[in-house]
């Protein structure tokens, strides 16, 4: 898995899930990079998909300056 910079930090895809869903995942696929701008500061949107349950999987995004996330839910 690749590791990538958001608002500062180094992050893996299972820390990137955690800041977007506000607890650990079980699991987490590797970070890409969507096509898409933050709507709040227009910088660049990471995505990662994720299982927070046993039957859910989630696509979240989360952009690499700001506060800024949101999932496919």
């Amino acid at each position: 898995m690749t590791n990538r910079v958001v608002q500062g930090r180094m992050v893996t895809a299972e820390r990137l899930a955690e800041l977007i869903e506000g607890e650990s995942p079980m699991e987490a696929d590797a970070i890409e990079d969507a096509d898409r701008q933050c709507p709040a500061c227009d910088g660049d949107v990471l995505t990662v998909a994720y299982m927070p349950s046993v039957t859910e999987l989630v696509t979240g995004y989360k952009c690499q300056d700001c506060d800024w996330s949101a999932t496919d839910r």
